[in-house]
């Protein structure tokens, strides 16, 4: 890529047009003739230029000839992420389990369904529309989500309840699938100025929900992590419990004030809620010294074992790590709230 900066004089042209000369390598490059149709993005002090066709849809493949199982899921998953709209998964002749494969895949997708599919080829095809499922929303529904499986899977440990652990084991998808959708957005917008302009936001907002949404993600997977540890755990003393459920809502409080922090359009008030956050962060440290304490008194009169002790360390630890995630959210909420300089 040639990034050779080219500065070129405004000139003003018939009385009120402002003309700009183009590069001509980069005019060249990009089959640029008289004629051709240019778009611009207007975006603060800056202004983008593109030759992108918003009719065509953009199209990969890529041969799953030789691919395992987990070789063809990532494929689409990345190709998706990428921001591919048109997904063509090519072999000689696709078998069963390949099939079953990618069928399983684009489940885990959302708005992706497969359109056409004959011996030799399977092609999959993005049917989500932007507009109806905006970063903003897709993040408030991955932090209720999240609370959520946190919840259960920490009722599950109090609670001795191991169907509910396995639930929670279940939802992770349900996140991923968000995630996903994130994700999408985000690297779409840093390549293409229409798919940024169809999200109704620039793309630092855009970089900050990104970042929000992947400790969103992280924190499902701790609570996975939990219902995990779960399974392998008897009940455990009343007085650990309750400092499992003092973590728990100290950590949930954290998660809500960090996401209630980047939803709010007032600054100032999010600014407020970041900071508060990023307090009761440093609270967490406090009490898992407490916990572990505690721990080691019951080791010491035989009420725990040594084992059941470190699986509970592990649950405690995932806790303390979700308060870190939301942290982090609170962190980015500064930042974001932070004033910007012109470039």
């Amino acid at each position: 890529m040639n990034t050779n900066i080219n500065q070129r004089r405004v000139q003003r042209t018939g009385g009120s047009t402002y003309t700009i000369s183009l590069p001509k390598n980069w005019a060249v490059d990009n089959k640029i003739t008289a004629g051709s149709v240019l778009t611009f993005y207007p975006e603060g002090s800056s202004i983008i230029l593109t030759t992108e066709n918003n009719s065509e849809r953009s199209e990969g493949s890529v041969k799953i000839s030789k691919m395992d199982k987990g070789e063809i899921i990532r494929s689409i998953f990345s190709m998706y992420v990428s921001g591919f709209e048109v997904i063509k998964l090519e072999s000689g002749q696709i078998t069963v389990d390949q099939r079953r494969t990618i069928r399983d895949a684009t489940r885990q997708l959302v708005g992706v369904e497969i359109v056409e599919e004959t011996v030799g080829y399977i092609k999959l095809q993005d049917l989500l529309d932007n507009s109806e499922m905006p970063i903003r929303g897709t993040v408030e529904r991955m932090q209720s989500m999240v609370i959520s499986m946190l919840s259960d899977a920490m009722a599950s440990v109090i609670k001795n309840d191991i169907e509910l652990a396995e639930d929670v084991i279940e939802r992770d998808n349900d996140v991923d699938r968000l995630w996903f959708v994130v994700s999408r957005a985000f690297r779409t917008s840093l390549m293409s100025p229409t798919k940024m302009q169809d999200l109704g936001m620039g793309r630092l907002d855009c970089f900050d929900y990104h970042t929000c949404a992947e400790q969103l993600e992280r924190i499902g997977d701790h609570a996975v992590k939990i219902s995990y540890m779960k399974k392998e755990l008897e009940e455990i003393p009343e007085d650990l419990s309750g400092d499992l459920e003092r973590l728990y809502g100290l950590s949930k409080e954290i998660i809500v004030l960090s996401v209630e922090a980047m939803l709010t359009e007032d600054k100032n008030k999010g600014r407020e809620m970041a900071n508060e956050a990023r307090t009761r962060v440093a609270e967490m440290e406090g009490m898992m010294l407490g916990m572990v304490n505690s721990m080691i008194d019951f080791i010491d009169s035989k009420m725990l074992s040594p084992i059941d002790a470190q699986k509970i360390g592990l649950i405690a630890d995932s806790i303390s790590r979700c308060a870190d995630y939301g942290g982090n959210i609170a962190e980015t909420v500064l930042q974001k709230n932070s004033p910007r300089p012109e470039f």
